[in-house]
């Protein structure tokens, strides 16, 4: 049942994530909230940390069933992949303030530009596939359940995740991200 809940807890996470990040919502609440919408992205960032802190809560607190046994093989493959993960995950957001993305530097509405250079130019979407590493690292190394929950529900959702996301950059970038979709692929970058 504990593992039930940790799923249960991802999705209600995702979905989440998903309804706060979507654009009509964003459009009905900054004509209801006026001024105040600029602390908008500080409340989803609040929301999505404690919910964050929820689930690592909750998965420390699991009594462990162990799915892969541990090796030395197994621990270099996980920090490795983790490792690299991370890196990936943080140069992914090289072109964007960390205090704006926080949301605590709120802003007016401003014009973005469409980022397709550097991690951009090989997939689209570099941190969901830098979490992708971290999650699977984070599982070679623990080989518990719990961490197979993380990153099966991460795997689950990153399709959903991905359409709604791209829905919002095709209403915002129109025919120049429709042309960068179909010329990049989301996660694994070609090769050759």
């Amino acid at each position: 049942m504990n593992y039930v809940l940790l799923g249960l807890s991802w999705a209600v996470f995702y979905s989440l994530h998903s309804f706060l990040a979507a654009t009509k919502l964003k459009r009905i609440l900054q004509g209801k909230l006026g001024n105040a919408y600029k602390w908008y992205r500080l409340v989803y960032t609040l929301i999505s940390i404690f919910l964050i802190l929820g689930i690592t809560i909750q998965a420390l607190v699991i009594p462990k069933t162990v799915l892969l046994s541990k090796n030395v093989f197994t621990d270099y493959l996980g920090y490795m992949l983790a490792g690299f993960g991370t890196i990936i995950a943080t140069k992914s957001g090289k072109n964007y303030s960390l205090k704006r993305f926080l949301g605590l530097a709120p802003s007016e509405i401003h014009e973005e530009t469409l980022i397709t250079t550097g991690l951009y130019s090989k997939i689209r979407h570099p941190l969901y596939a830098g979490l992708i590493l971290i999650f699977l690292g984070y599982f070679l190394f623990a080989g518990t359940l719990s961490s197979a929950i993380h990153l099966g529900c991460l795997l689950l959702y990153l399709p959903v995740g991905i359409y709604f996301e791209e829905k919002n950059l095709i209403a915002q970038f129109g025919e120049a991200y429709q042309k960068y979709k179909s010329a990049v692929p989301p996660i694994i970058p070609r090769f050759g």
